[in-house]
């Protein structure tokens, strides 16, 4: 039997991970970066010119001297965690296939459980909106689908009160792979609502 090339595709190693972003100072050039790929560019008045303030993690900019911190407008702003732990929950969190529960979390980067419950919240709402700011284009599959248990005491079936409708919908290669995904809640599954989700996140903004 021939492997199935997607389930054995080489993923990113903790290895990997360490060699890239195991040291604070190469989580802040990764983060300078990613923040300002053309390099610093002032958010005051557009200016490049720049200080970085011993006193203070902060950059001054040369022609207004404003201030602003590499982490400002980011998860990790207002943090006292080094950044190697807020990277490494990144990874771990967008690597596992079956999930990463707070508690696990916790246990692997060594912080207390309500931290860790609060970083997870923060990296997945970023990926959430990541997502939805990138519409599904090509072959689409969806499907309607209800969230939640039955009431006791309540209606049973798919009108339960207590379940919450969500379209999940998956973009499909030529190949029949799965590419990306998005999963949204909507207020019902009639033609006017899918409508209006089909317009925020599909390419051609219509389901036909």
């Amino acid at each position: 039997m021939s492997k199935n090339m997607i389930q054995f595709q080489s993923g990113y190693s903790l290895f990997e991970w360490f060699n890239e972003y195991g040291t604070e100072e190469q989580c802040t050039q990764a983060l300078f970066q990613w923040k300002w790929p053309d390099g610093f560019v002032c958010p005051e008045c557009g200016s490049k010119g720049f200080c970085a303030l011993k006193s203070r993690k902060v950059y001054q900019c040369n022609h207004c001297h404003h201030q602003t911190s590499l982490t400002s407008g980011t998860i990790f702003f207002s943090t006292k965690l080094p950044l190697t732990r807020w990277f490494l929950a990144i990874h771990l969190i967008t690597q596992s296939k079956t999930g990463l529960s707070a508690l696990e979390l916790k246990r692997q980067i060594h912080v207390p459980y309500n931290t860790a419950w609060r970083m997870k919240q923060k990296i997945m709402q970023v990926m959430k909106e990541r997502d939805d700011s990138q519409p599904l284009s090509g072959t689409i599959q969806l499907d309607d689908v209800y969230w939640g248990g039955e009431l006791r005491g309540g209606s049973p079936g798919r009108g339960s009160k207590n379940k919450t409708p969500f379209v999940a919908a998956v973009s499909i290669s030529e190949e029949g792979h799965s590419i990306a995904m998005n999963m949204n809640v909507v207020k019902g599954f009639r033609l006017k609502e899918i409508s209006r989700w089909a317009k925020r996140h599909l390419q051609t903004g219509r389901l036909f």
